[in-house]
């Protein structure tokens, strides 16, 4: 009986074992970029094809690369356009941080994307400070009204860019996704973006590395923090830029203010909140655009949000800040 008993015991660990929900990893592209997917399901489903679908949507949404996408056709004036509940929200989360950050971040900044080059359209040649005064005309927010599902311009010449807030929100409606399918441990990576929740295989906090800001077009990590049902983006000028025949060097970061695409004193912005991806993604190019004082007196009154900035000090000196409460893991 002992000896059965024993069997019996053996062969239940062995069905438990094998009846353990697997992680299953997706890769692809998406958004200009890459993603990297890890998640468990306990009836282990594939949904690769369902993800394939909702960046599919996103796209048709906010992509301003696909021409027939309902931005494009916002922005080249068409104002028939029925938005839809991803764009709405998008609109919304993006004005919060527009009217937090005193305008510095501005989604309608799209027609000065283009003319610096950083965006779908030519840019503009010999683009001086009278063109930039006259562009400037063409951005602000509050130039823009969403009525209904209908957006209304002031002027025809207004042009969205979600680019600094859609990567992540793609990443949200992949992780609601999951949720919906009852997915309690996965992790989303997308263009440096991180969405996390739950464990890893090895039943510990998901691990993500943030890059070094390497200017030779190199790519290495030798910093990581652990993600406890959180999310996390990255923004840097460090990559994105441009030089021109005279040397001067343009960062793809817009100052929606001056309207110059000019670096600020801060190299990168890493931010990591239990907000959504898309609202960590914004913080994050507004903190590049408000350089490192303007951004460590706006993270005073938000405790929600916990940073790791790389920027030069006074005598140009490369120094790193770290909010109180995060962890920065060496290799």
């Amino acid at each position: 009986m002992k000896k059965i008993s024993l069997i019996s015991i053996l062969l239940l660990l062995l069905s438990c074992k094998e009846d353990k929900p697997l992680y299953h990893k997706l890769q692809g592209n998406a958004f200009g970029t890459t993603f990297d997917i890890l998640y468990q399901d306990h009836l282990n489903r594939e949904f690769s094809q369902q993800i394939d679908s909702l960046i599919y949507a996103v796209n048709k949404s906010m992509s301003i690369y696909i021409p027939s996408s309902d931005i494009s056709k916002i922005n080249k004036g068409d104002s028939t356009v029925l938005v839809d509940k991803m764009f709405i929200e998008v609109y919304n989360k993006a004005y919060k941080i527009y009217k937090e950050s005193d305008g510095i971040y501005d989604p309608t900044v799209g027609v000065l994307v283009n003319a610096w080059g950083f965006g779908p359209e030519k840019p503009l040649k010999n683009l001086d400070s009278m063109k930039v005064n006259e562009l400037l005309n063409f951005v602000g927010f509050d130039k823009v009204k969403l009525i209904g599902n209908k957006i209304k311009k002031e002027n025809k010449n207004i042009r969205f860019d979600f680019n600094s807030i859609a990567k992540g929100y793609g990443i949200d409606v992949i992780g609601r996704f999951f949720e919906s399918k009852g997915c309690k441990n996965y992790r989303i990576e997308l263009g440096g973006e991180v969405r996390a929740k739950g464990v890893d295989p090895t039943s510990k906090l998901w691990r993500v590395w943030i890059e070094d800001p390497n200017t030779d077009g190199s790519r290495s990590y030798s910093k990581f923090v652990q993600l406890n049902n959180q999310s996390m983006a990255s923004s840097g000028n460090y990559r994105k830029f441009k030089i021109d025949e005279k040397g001067r060097k343009y960062v793809h970061t817009i100052n929606a203010k001056t309207g110059y695409a000019t670096e600020s004193n801060l190299l990168a912005a890493t931010v990591i909140s239990s907000l959504d991806c898309a609202d960590v993604d914004g913080y994050a190019t507004a903190f590049m655009a408000m350089g490192f004082e303007k951004t460590r007196k706006f993270l005073a009154n938000h405790q929600e949000l916990l940073v790791y900035l790389i920027f030069t000090d006074d005598n140009g000196e490369l120094q790193t800040f770290v909010s109180n409460d995060l962890l920065i893991n060496n290799r």
